[in-house]
């Protein structure tokens, strides 16, 4: 019977690790594209004052009926 061969074991096992570490930094990078840094508040968060129920405010500032 043929001998383990252990060094090609752990080497594989090595890769898949990486493998694994750079697949979660890619997903992780693809989720906040504008923060690589990770500091500040969460991209999906909106500041308080913003009302997220008045969708059809216009975004150009403009008073309407005007």
């Amino acid at each position: 019977m043929a001998t383990p061969n252990y060094g090609y074991e752990k080497r594989q096992r090595e890769l898949a690790k990486k493998q694994k570490k750079q697949d979660k930094l890619r997903a992780k990078t693809q989720r906040k594209p504008n923060d690589p840094q990770g500091s500040g508040p969460p991209a999906d968060s909106q500041p308080i004052g913003d009302a997220a129920g008045a969708p059809d405010q216009p975004s150009s500032g403009a008073v309407p009926g005007t």
